[in-house]
């Protein structure tokens, strides 16, 4: 018997392989696609896509999908009252787990199952302790394909953002970066792949520089900010 799942939805190649493997098992039902947005802005957190882009991409994997809206720099107190709020209504629907991409942060995990077991829910973790090499190439293998939109600069250059992912990619990466981006190295916007009823049309638009604030901890002025650069994607139609 299946049970109801919701799908942390990042828009990526990490939460593509995950709701890939979850469907292929046919362990659960996914009843929708829970995505976080940055009410300012209309995009996805981190990954920068337009929530244009997002929702054609639910129409093709073919899942009725859930926005969150977030202030633009919410604060833990915040997110947390907003996702347990919209977790709550999803629990009434008779859901009963969660679905996530995540493969070895354990803190983020711990997290995660700590804020759903307050509500009485669970996690699922498909990618969890998986090579992460190993599922780059079982994504590529697959037919997946994908975009970095976000590069993180303490790892990687400006460059990298607009590049789709495939072996030239990986073999140019550096050695301290994980091949998967787990570490927040860099983000990504699946367009294809076998989930996917259709592919989704855009074009590259420009890279743009973003800095964030850095927790305080005594750095110097030079290292107070993080610096990041999206790739702007642009939807045909």
């Amino acid at each position: 018997m299946t049970q109801k799942a919701i799908f942390n939805w990042s828009s990526g190649k990490d939460s593509a392989l995950a709701l890939y493997k979850t469907l292929q098992e046919e362990k659960f039902e996914i009843t929708s696609l829970l995505t976080t947005i940055n009410k300012e802005f209309q995009r996805i957190s981190m990954h920068g896509v337009s929530v244009s882009l997002l929702e054609k991409q639910a129409e093709s994997l073919g899942f009725p999908l859930i926005k969150l809206e977030l202030p633009k720099a919410p604060s833990m107190e915040e997110y947390q009252e907003l996702m347990n709020s919209t977790m709550n209504k999803i629990k009434s629907h008779g859901v009963t787990h969660s679905i996530f991409g995540d493969i070895f942060l354990e803190d983020l995990r711990k997290y995660r199952e700590e804020q759903l077991q307050s509500i009485g829910m669970k996690g699922v973790f498909p990618l969890w302790n998986r090579n992460t090499t190993e599922l780059i190439h079982e994504f590529l293998d697959l037919g997946f394909k994908t975009i970095v939109t976000c590069v993180n600069e303490t790892y990687l250059d400006k460059i990298f953002a607009g590049r789709i992912i495939d072996a030239d990619f990986i073999k140019d990466l550096p050695k301290n970066v994980d091949p998967c981006g787990e570490n927040g190295e860099f983000h990504t916007f699946t367009f294809d792949g076998p989930i996917f009823k259709n592919p989704i049309d855009f074009e590259i638009g420009e890279v743009v520089k973003k800095t964030y604030p850095k927790p305080k901890s005594g750095e110097s002025e030079e290292e107070k900010e993080y610096i990041f650069w999206f790739c702007d994607l642009i939807s045909k139609y």
